[in-house]
């Protein structure tokens, strides 16, 4: 059976020598949780495109849209620069969410800079808790409609309604909701039924926004001996809530290469939603991710 086109919309790519670029708490003095000392594993060796096109290259991935790494630099455009150059040589990647504090009164400055090249698609920054609600940050993420840019947020469930409003607010910019990524805040962060029946609810709330669009990714941060049915219920609830039209994947990776390989991220999220149509399942895969970045 041929393998779906599948736009990978959660990787990173990064030099360790770089002399501007800074990750994973790099610089001296960040506190660093447990979590970070495993991803400090990352630091022996550099990942660059080259490297992803290279280990992913059983898994059909067509595109890939680079989430922010460098995440102890000065100027984040100095990420999205190197970025480009990146994509310029190999094609990958295709699209680029940057880094920017939309609160800050030089957001407008840093946004017209990274969007100075052309794979530029999406912002993350600080998004959760009452800076979804402050005139500041209300301000700085009008500025997305105005610039066609997607932010990428990390909101965990007791923040959903407020990231309903504010999806409200702003009825015309996409919004992506990751059920899990990078930040531990965006990560289930239990494997009880509990938490599991408190984060669905709020992934209901998230849904009630037609623009909220959920992005399935980096589920082995949280919970590191994953299996497809450990992972599965978190998956479903998703689709089962968004809609398939409203749902897309991505890899966390080379992160998650910490506890697995990419081809069983892949083949895991393939098996899950093998019981949706075809049309489904390419929308999940690819169609929806390059609808929502342009790409």
């Amino acid at each position: 059976m041929a393998k779906l086109d599948f736009v990978d919309t959660h990787v990173h790519f990064y030099d360790m020598q770089h002399p501007e670029l800074f990750y994973w708490g790099g610089q001296p003095g960040v506190h660093r949780t447990d979590l970070d000392m495993q991803i400090q594993k990352l630091a022996e060796r550099n990942y660059i495109a080259e490297d992803y096109i290279a280990e992913t290259r059983n898994a059909n991935v067509t595109k890939a849209v680079h989430v922010q790494a460098a995440t102890g630099t000065k100027d984040p455009v100095k990420e999205t620069e190197w970025l480009q150059e990146a994509a310029d040589r190999t094609g990958f990647p295709h699209g680029i969410v940057a880094y920017a504090d939309l609160r800050g009164p030089g957001a407008q400055e840093v946004l017209e800079r990274h969007l100075e090249y052309p794979n530029m698609r999406g912002i993350r920054g600080p998004s959760s808790g009452d800076i979804l609600v402050t005139p500041d940050y209300h301000r700085g993420f009008a500025l997305l409609e105005r610039y066609n840019l997607v932010p990428s947020m990390g909101v965990p469930w007791p923040d959903m309604e407020k990231l309903r409003d504010l999806a409200a607010t702003f009825p015309n910019i996409v919004i992506v909701v990751g059920i899990s990524a990078t930040f531990p805040a965006e990560s289930p962060r239990e494997r009880s039924e509990e938490y599991f029946a408190k984060w669905q609810r709020g992934m209901a709330i998230a849904a009630e926004a037609d623009n909220i669009r959920c992005k399935i990714s980096g589920l082995g941060m949280r919970d590191n001996n994953w299996t497809v049915d450990s992972i599965r219920p978190y998956v479903l609830h998703c689709i089962e809530t968004f809609g398939a039209d409203r749902c897309f994947f991505g890899t966390n990776w080379p992160v998650d290469w910490l506890w697995s390989s990419y081809d069983a991220v892949v083949d895991a999220y393939t098996e899950i939603i093998a019981g949706s149509s075809g049309e489904e399942q390419a929308a999940m895969f690819s169609k929806n991710a390059e609808a929502i970045y342009n790409i």
